[in-house]
């Protein structure tokens, strides 16, 4: 079929990347820590001492578990992309856009806005919804005005889920009481609806936005999934309708919305196969698609090189986690092209944020956390770290290095300055909050859950993310954007308990093989008296809480553009990419793996 053929290689990009095997050569084979196998003990690799003053001591009996080097290398840096191909698809993809654009019904009937509002989810699905952000937001507006009359009589489960789905994604707060049309006498939801398995499905995925009183949506997710996982077990509906139904059912699209291009990808796929697909959609969606996937592959290659020139194999031991490939990955969740400076500072925030945490959690003593925080907190750009062990003063002058790029980039903007100097104090709070788990670990303290959660909330630095992404943004009022930011406290909170109990949920057998015992399911335990089983379950319970209340955060009233809001929404989801079943950063196999592979070398 015709409209094949722009997906894959026969669209004639010349990317060459240098063969694994002689890259990796000189590097052991990837595999997982020991410690994510049970009965393995960790392999802790003894180092010599220093003759540091600050160092000697604690060096002569330092342990650490040695973490295995990046999969990827550095073989990034060799990618080549023909930017005269890249060029000539985005002349394809603007030649196509006005056809795409006339899709939507001119007329003001009911109908056609109802169909307009079904086409903004096929755009957004398909991950080019962004090229017709006006068009959107016009036919919302008109949406909004008309949505009583126009799902008046409206009995088609899949359209009213749908509809409900569009305008909550864009923070319109529609009621949930639409559903009410699809119960029977008895109250509950009708057993025929089960006959309509899109409906159910898009039923399944408009109960992920509801909030924490919007209790018909609970009884909606609870009806479809006694349907959704027998029918996905049974196979007996469409091979491709089968495989988007266990997709939704280990991460739904609200959730999964955060890497848009890994969703587009699939939902292209599956779009292919829908009877009556428009051929001109799909085309301009694939060309889309490939464009990204370019497009994105050449900021890895310039951030390979700066990832590569920090030397960090040579200036520190192999305690950290080589994790920069993945996180490029996560960065994706800013899906256009205008965003690159985004993505590109986001990566560098995160390479930031793993490097303080392992030399903090996995390697530094106690009195090298106190040292690497007081440099912090003084930020002493000329500080000539007398006496501290080389190690740090590598990790010091990494942080400040890496700040100074960023302050060269945005320091001419409006509110740069003033929007870095907020970052910074939030990376100090993010140090201090490190320091402050260290002491506890050092004395094997496991504090109250409510205590703990207050200072490891922040470090799992969630806080100092939103920040940076404000930074790093362009065409915003900055200090008007930070200004709301700390205003909305609550928001900051729950993602943050978001991203801590599920990083400790999937991280507890990584801090136990380490003896570390501060962690969200022992500090539960300790303080309500549970087992490990009882205290998992609850903090489950918390984290699906919180989604909820930021559900619900994210429909109240704001008074800054809906980009910073979108920005500030897509960070919190972007945790469920990391932990989604698994500490993907510490464990970086499996759907880690197969993103970075669909999206920098399937081409």
């Amino acid at each position: 079929m015709e409209s094949t053929r722009v997906f894959g290689a026969k669209l004639g990009f010349k990317l060459s990347i240098r063969s694994q095997a002689n890259v990796l050569s000189s590097c052991k084979p990837f595999r997982f820590p020991p410690t994510s196998f049970p009965g393995k003990p960790p392999k802790l690799v003894p180092l010599k001492a220093t003759t540091n003053t600050l160092a000697c001591e604690d060096e002569n009996n330092r342990k650490f578990k040695k973490m295995e080097p990046s999969e990827w290398g550095h073989q990034f840096i060799d990618a080549h992309v023909d930017v005269a191909e890249m060029d000539s698809l985005g002349r394809e993809i603007e030649a196509l856009k006005p056809k795409v654009g006339d899709m939507f019904l001119s007329s003001s009937d009911l109908d056609s806005t109802k169909k307009n509002i079904l086409f903004i989810y096929l755009l957004m699905s398909l991950g080019v919804a962004y090229h017709f952000e006006a068009e959107i937001e016009e036919n919302l507006k008109e949406g909004l005005k008309r949505i009583e009359e126009m799902l008046s009589g409206e009995d088609d489960l899949y359209i009213v889920s749908i509809i409900f789905w569009v305008f909550r994604s864009y923070g319109h707060n529609l009621s949930p009481d639409v559903f009410k049309r699809f119960k029977g006498e008895n109250g509950n939801f009708k057993e025929c609806l089960a006959e309509d398995t899109k409906g159910i499905l898009s039923l399944y995925e408009a109960a992920q936005m509801g909030t924490m009183t919007e209790y018909i949506l609970d009884e909606a997710l609870s009806f479809v999934l006694s349907y959704l996982e027998p029918l996905v077990a049974s196979w007996t509906c469409q091979p491709h309708l089968s495989r988007r139904i266990q997709k939704a059912l280990g991460q739904p699209q609200h959730r999964n919305m955060e890497i848009l291009i890994l969703v587009a990808m699939e939902y292209i796929r599956f779009y292919e196969q829908e009877e009556g697909y428009d051929k001109t959609l799909l085309m301009f969606a694939k060309l889309n698609f490939k464009y990204l996937q370019l497009h994105y592959l050449q900021e890895l290659k310039g951030l390979s090189k700066w990832y590569k020139e920090k030397d960090f194999e040579s200036n520190l031991p192999p305690y950290y986690r080589d994790r920069f490939v993945e996180m490029h990955v996560v960065a994706l969740a800013y899906l256009e092209p205008n965003h690159s400076r985004l993505r590109i500072m986001l990566t560098k925030m995160f390479v930031l944020q793993i490097i303080l945490d392992d030399t903090c959690d996995r390697y530094a003593s106690l009195r090298e956390v106190e040292s690497l925080a007081n440099a912090i907190e003084r930020w002493d750009l000329d500080d000539p770290m007398d006496g501290q062990p080389n190690y740090l003063k590598f990790v010091i002058k990494f942080i400040f290095d890496t700040f100074q790029e960023f302050e060269r980039e945005v320091a001419s903007e409006l509110g740069g300055s003033y929007s870095l100097k907020a970052t910074i104090e939030e990376f100090k709070r993010l140090t201090r909050a490190n320091l402050q788990l260290a002491k506890w670990s050092e004395a094997g303290h496991v504090p109250s859950f409510d205590e703990y959660l207050k200072v490891a909330g922040v470090e799992i630095a969630v806080d100092f993310t939103l920040f940076g992404i404000l930074v790093a943004m362009k065409d915003i009022c900055k200090e008007e954007a930070v200004a709301w930011l700390k205003s909305r406290d609550k928001l900051a909170i729950l993602m943050h308990t978001v991203g801590r109990v599920r990083n400790d949920i999937f991280g507890l057998k990584d801090d136990m093989s380490r003896g570390y015992v501060t962690n969200s399911v022992n500090c539960y335990k300790k303080q309500y008296g549970v087992t490990e089983e009882e205290a998992i379950r609850k903090l489950h319970e918390i984290v699906a809480d919180a989604q909820k209340m930021i559900n619900e955060e994210l429909l109240k009233p704001i008074n800054v553009p809906r980009e910073v809001l979108n920005a500030m929404a897509t960070c919190g989801r972007m945790v469920f990419v990391s932990y989604e079943t698994d500490d993907q950063y510490t464990r970086p196999g499996g759907k880690f793996k197969n993103d970075i592979t669909s999206m920098y070398l399937d081409l």
